[in-house]
């Protein structure tokens, strides 16, 4: 008994559709589809809430499908484990040694050729896509930041909901181009390494991500400018012209933004909320 036979049978019995799920899930119908064909592995439990809101609509003891799905998943990968990793695709690699720093590219390619999928290439793979991951995970709830995902991939609010549970779900030895176009090209800007050390920085596009500086070494530290205060920020909320009817969320949100080299005006943030609250900005679900 797995997720997928579970859920079909819970269906069955309440007389309910796919895309009656799918809605109460928050997921497209095509997601819950090709779960139900065991086309898509079911996403790890730590990592979503989809099971919970599934429990709650099919009526099952809270929790249940969350344990299905660790059974399922453990199972599946003892059966992987004898297997050999492949190396990334092409394109995977040439977007990594696009982010990496020009004054390290050459040397690093150089590596990379010299030994496909070696240490240092899966050193800096496995690090960007952690950075990647711990981001998704932290904005997985965040309308606001899943609203201009899906606006920079063209997608719904749900398709990039069921896109970023997969991306959660994947590592180094299965990570798609896919994944690569959604996540790691928006989301990543530059990183750089120390080839003594093997300390790495990760440089995150400051418009989508906060805390848009880590460094790598042997612990995660946050770059000190995370913290500097925005003057124009300040200005703004002391304005009850610019603020006023902002909203705690909105707020939360203008704080997050980071600028590398410039200081924006009161006037900016001002700008910056009614593009939040402006629908022509983003599509509907």
């Amino acid at each position: 008994m797995d997720v997928s036979f579970v859920i079909r049978q819970r269906l069955e019995k309440f007389g309910l559709e796919q895309r009656d799920l799918a809605r109460a899930a928050q997921v497209t119908e095509s997601y819950i589809s090709q779960l139900l064909t065991r086309k898509k592995a079911p996403p790890a439990p730590k990592r979503t809430d989809i099971y919970e809101k599934m429990d709650k609509f099919l009526k099952l003891p809270s929790g249940e499908l969350a344990r299905l799905a660790d059974r399922q998943r453990t199972e599946a990968l003892k059966r992987q484990l004898g297997d050999e990793p492949a190396p990334l695709f092409q394109e995977i690699r040439a977007l990594i040694l696009r982010k990496c720093h020009p004054d390290k590219e050459t040397h690093v390619r150089a590596i990379f050729d010299k030994q496909p999928f070696g240490e240092l290439e899966r050193l800096v793979t496995q690090t960007l896509l952690d950075v990647v991951k711990g981001v998704a995970t932290e904005e997985l709830e965040n309308d606001y930041w899943l609203r201009m995902v899906a606006e920079l991939g063209d997608r719904s609010l749900e398709q990039t909901r069921v896109i970023v549970l997969e991306f959660l779900d994947t590592d180094i030895f299965h990570l798609s181009i896919e994944n690569c176009s959604s996540f790691l090209d928006p989301l990543i800007e530059s990183w750089d390494i120390d080839l003594a050390t093997f300390a790495l920085e990760v440089v995150l596009n400051p418009r989508v991500v906060a805390g848009h500086v880590k460094n790598f070494e042997f612990v995660q530290r946050e770059a000190d400018q995370l913290f500097v205060e925005e003057p124009g920020l300040n200005g703004f909320l002391q304005d009850a012209a610019l603020s006023g009817t902002a909203t705690e969320e909105e707020v939360e949100f203008l704080k997050r933004l980071r600028f590398k080299g410039k200081r924006p005006t009161p006037l900016y943030y001002y700008r910056e909320l009614q593009n939040l609250r402006d629908p022509l900005h983003f599509r509907t679900p």
